[in-house]
């Protein structure tokens, strides 16, 4: 037989081997598929989640409260499967996600919101023997409340620290009693039964959510929100930073940049004496600080202008090195130059507005040449 008579005679038993499927396929499972394909076209992200020992009523409720934002569907795994691989858009990695009692999620929201929802759905049940812990298991400290019995034995067996105390049972410690993953024995489950203790919880567990062509796994998507908006928010600071030092502008760093490059243009100005109307107070006060900063300096008080006389000044030491500083805030000036504008006496006062035009400007004529 020649290599296009074997590849027609294949091609022939495939197809009737799909007609005979088709022919056995019910009615009601065909429209089942046709159902569930639709379902997974209609929403953005779909997921699988286990309904394994959810009781039908808690499912129900399960239902009403993701009603408008998700839509829960169970059906059998044969015939979602068919569905995911009839839709054949990347759907089918959920495929090998669909084992044991599954059910199929929808959502038009983003797969972070629908694993937070899912998990905010959660409540507390009991276990039962046979069970595997999903967590350890602890009886905490505290009056039992159980009047004093063979209840205090029931205890101690399952390894609780308790004892009769004040007529009642009373466990001493934190006890914990079973570690995550053991199986639960009977005993157990009759004791935390009768304390009211429900250590599992119970909902629907994501096993894995289809978006935009990605195949998100529950550990990808259990991250902490806040955490994660302050990671984005410090990365924001840094590359703006990083954009500020390397004078790169961009629309949020421009504003930045031109207020830093304005203020070193302005200190250049100081630095250089410019004489510019927007640097003449900052000229003045700069000046007023070397004058007195000079002034300290000086033993001889019949030396000094009549406004410096009986101002207080600061010590020798702190003046000299102030008046060694070219670059001294201006702030200082502006400080000192407080001081000196309060007179000591009338005298002061009176010749105060006299000596501003007079001595006072000579001096600072002679200082900008």
């Amino acid at each position: 037989m020649s290599a296009d008579a074997e590849v027609e005679a294949a091609a022939a038993e495939a197809a009737a081997e799909a007609e005979r499927k088709t022919e056995t396929v019910p009615e009601w499972k065909r429209e089942e598929v046709d159902d569930l394909v639709g379902y997974l076209e209609r929403y953005d992200s779909v997921g699988v989640v286990n309904v394994t020992g959810i009781p039908s009523r808690q499912l129900q409720a399960m239902r009403r409260e993701l009603h408008g934002t998700a839509e829960l569907r169970v059906s059998r795994n044969t015939l979602v499967v068919r569905a995911l691989e009839e839709v054949d858009e990347g759907l089918e990695d959920l495929v090998e996600h669909v084992a044991g009692q599954v059910g199929l999620i929808g959502t038009n929201d983003n797969p972070f919101g629908l694993y937070r929802q899912l998990e905010a759905s959660k409540t507390p049940a009991p276990i039962n023997a046979g069970e595997v812990a999903p967590n350890d298991v602890v009886i905490p400290e505290g009056d039992t409340g159980v009047d004093p019995g063979p209840f205090v034995g029931d205890l101690q067996q399952v390894g609780a620290n308790a004892r009769i105390e004040g007529g009642s049972i009373k466990v001493v410690e934190d006890s914990t009693v079973l570690s995550a993953g053991e199986e639960v024995s009977a005993d157990l489950a009759n004791v935390l039964g009768e304390l009211g203790i429900e250590p599992k919880e119970v909902g629907l567990d994501l096993r894995a959510v289809f978006s935009e062509g990605v195949l998100f796994s529950p550990e990808e998507l259990d991250i902490d929100v806040e955490e994660y908006r302050a990671d984005v928010q410090a990365a924001v600071a840094a590359g703006r930073n990083l954009s500020v030092n390397a004078e790169y502008p961009t629309a949020r760093t421009a504003p930045a940049m031109l207020a830093t490059a304005a203020g070193e243009a302005k200190a250049v100005g100081i630095a250089a004496a410019v004489e510019d109307p927007d640097l003449v107070d900052d000229l003045v006060a700069r000046a007023d600080a070397q004058l007195r900063s000079l002034a300290a300096l000086i033993d001889d008080e019949e030396a000094l202008p009549e406004e410096l006389r009986g101002a207080e000044i600061a010590p020798a030491g702190g003046a000299a090195a102030a008046g060694a500083d070219a670059d001294a805030d201006a702030d200082a000036g502006d400080d000192a130059g407080d001081g000196a504008d309060e007179p000591t006496d009338e005298s002061d006062a009176e010749g105060d507005d006299e000596d501003d035009d007079d001595d006072g400007g000579a001096a600072l004529g002679d200082m900008f040449g």
